[in-house]
């Protein structure tokens, strides 16, 4: 494959990209592969993004106003690189907001990367699923203007939004964005959450099913199988922003004032 050939096919490549494009040709060399950016880069053809991560500028535009896909970006940060929580609702169309501030998760801890007026930070992926091999569970694979990138599947993201609400933004954004979503396979959503074994997540899951149980064809079986995997006291919905809430006794979980009535006045 040309080079030209290669840049008209990815919006944005990573330096293993390159490399599998050079080698196809009989052309992997460090200091050829080092030639070939520096030259580009110069040129006006290629913009490096980060260390090893490069957006391609097609014919016709130039470097500073050629459009750039962010969920590109944050699926090619790092070779594991899968996007996750608020970002995954952005890529499904289902976040009730847009950000400019993108999350994906890899293996490794990674400095914030700033491109333009987007941020694009690592998140390290849960330690239970390392443990249990489980890392790549329900992460599914898409191709983007010629691109392949990694996603977790609305039924994992269900779950890790709540999980980590931190990641998405208020409760309005959560709430509205999830609500969003006309199915999910439940079955999934209970495998991914006994996966996660934790108690207050398993909590929040069966909450927020229980309220859309007719909209979601949520079955008891499902809603009783979450109850068993609540904790035994009451916890917050969200430790990290504890606001005054009202017990919800069938899953030990205090939620806010705001979220049981809809009340989005203030961010939580």
């Amino acid at each position: 494959m040309k080079l030209n050939e290669f840049f008209s096919k990815n919006e944005v490549f990573s330096i293993s990209d390159l490399n599998a494009c050079l080698a196809e040709n009989g052309a992997l060399n460090k200091t050829t592969r080092n030639s070939i950016l520096s030259y580009h880069r110069r040129r006006g053809r290629i913009i490096s993004v980060r260390r090893g991560v490069y957006a391609t500028v097609q014919p016709g535009m130039s470097p500073e106003s050629v459009p750039v896909d962010p969920y590109l970006l944050a699926g090619r940060m790092t070779e594991d690189a899968v996007l996750a929580y608020h970002t995954a609702l952005g890529f499904y169309g289902k976040a009730y907001s847009v950000f400019n501030r993108f999350h994906y998760l890899s293996s490794h801890q990674s400095q914030v990367v700033k491109f333009r007026d987007y941020e694009f930070h690592s998140v390290l992926s849960p330690a239970v699923l390392h443990a249990k091999g489980k890392e790549m569970f329900d992460v599914l694979e898409y191709r983007r203007s010629g691109c392949v990138i990694k996603a977790t599947s609305l039924e994992r993201t269900l779950v890790d939004v709540l999980d980590r609400p931190e990641l998405t933004g208020s409760w309005e954004e959560i709430m509205r964005s999830l609500e969003s979503v006309e199915f999910f396979d439940l079955d999934r959503v209970l495998e991914y959450v006994a996966l996660l074994d934790h108690a207050t997540t398993a909590a929040k899951v069966g909450f927020f099913l229980e309220r859309r149980r007719e909209e979601l064809m949520v079955e008891e079986r499902h809603l009783g199988t979450l109850r068993k995997l609540r904790p035994k006291q009451p916890h917050y919905l969200d430790w990290t922003r504890r606001r005054k809430g009202q017990l919800q006794k069938c899953w030990n979980l205090i939620v806010p004032d705001e979220i049981l009535n809809k009340s989005w006045g203030e961010v939580l």
